[in-house]
């Protein structure tokens, strides 16, 4: 019996050291811990990044000093995700913005809630599972959060009838609206505004990884497993390439042509995609996410050109009937 006892310790400590790398890979990837990264203030520091720090950090201060209405919705896996409602005129066109891996709100929208508010737009700055104040503990790059962005627009509708809907999103939240776009979306969202999107899970993982000892290619699938395992989530469903072949709204799609985190080429592919739903813009010298500051006469101009095709053309036919 002894024998047996040992016999079988012995057979399963592999097994059991696998399952502790694949834990360890899904804490280093997908793991949400509350602490710094909640923090609005906390600013990369990549240097990109560090040029435009007093800007980010006025305009974070400005953002946080409106009052906003806290508003919640359950997920589909029963999370409760939360989110922060900036109200203007009614009737106005509703913008719901979606931040990247590990952010924040204010701290990946504060620059463009300037833009937007300066529109006339109501905002919905929706907190993604796992972040900030909404709950669960795991990011599934889209996966799962491009049906907690369905189910921010259905409780849109709900509360405010059929005023347009703009998607925005950053980074990872730019390849979540992106993702959603193929699904079956109320009729009055109108359009999409995508910034530095990643094409998938798998992409983006393989392309940060690239300097690794160990080949991404190799590791990915412990990866993907990591997530299945521990987080319940399929990467193969993070997937805005795919997504955009069947979008059925028109989509703004900007990229930084110096982005050192998202390559540009992967936008590219993106719009290359459905090029009759697609307007693809790049921004020379801009690193991941800072378009917007590199020229911000020209990323407003295209944004607000597009609202006027979009959502703000609704509200005109809608005034004059």
């Amino acid at each position: 019996m002894i024998q047996r006892k040992k016999a079988l310790c012995t057979a399963s400590a592999p097994a059991l050291a696998a399952l502790g790398g694949l834990y360890g890979l899904y804490r280093y990837v997908f793991y949400s811990p509350r602490g710094a990264q909640n923090d609005d203030h906390h600013i990369s520091t990549n240097p990109q990044m560090q040029v435009y720090r007093e800007q980010i950090g006025q305009a974070i201060d400005a953002l946080n000093a409106l009052p906003y209405e806290r508003v919640y919705i359950t997920s589909a896996d029963g999370l409760r995700l939360t989110g922060r409602y900036y109200p203007a005129k009614p009737g106005a066109p509703l913008v719901i913005a979606c931040h990247g891996y590990r952010g924040t709100p204010s701290r990946d929208f504060s620059v463009g809630a300037e833009l937007y508010r300066s529109m006339g737009c109501a905002l919905l700055l929706i907190e993604e599972r796992g972040q900030c104040g909404s709950a669960g503990h795991t990011i599934t790059f889209g996966a799962m959060e491009k049906y907690d962005v369905l189910l921010w627009t259905r409780w849109a509708a709900g509360r405010f009838g059929d005023i347009p809907i703009l998607l925005g999103g950053i980074s990872m939240g730019a390849a979540t609206v992106l993702m959603a776009s193929a699904l079956d979306l109320p009729e009055n969202v109108r359009g999409i505004v995508a910034d530095c999107p990643y094409t998938n899970a798998k992409d983006i993982i393989c392309s940060v990884a690239h300097d690794l000892v160990v080949p991404a290619a190799w590791l990915y699938p412990f990866v993907r497993m990591s997530a299945r395992i521990f987080g319940h989530a399929d990467l193969a469903q993070a997937d805005a390439l795919s997504a955009v072949r069947h979008a059925r709204i028109p989509i703004l799609l900007i990229h930084g042509e110096d982005d050192r985190f998202v390559p540009c080429d992967m936008s590219r592919a993106i719009a290359a995609a459905n090029p009759e739903k697609i307007e693809f813009h790049t921004f020379p010298g801009a690193g991941h996410g800072l378009s917007c500051l590199a020229d911000m006469p020209r990323y407003k101009a295209l944004v607000k050109a597009f609202a006027a095709r979009t959502v703000f053309a609704k509200e005109e036919k809608r005034e004059e009937q």
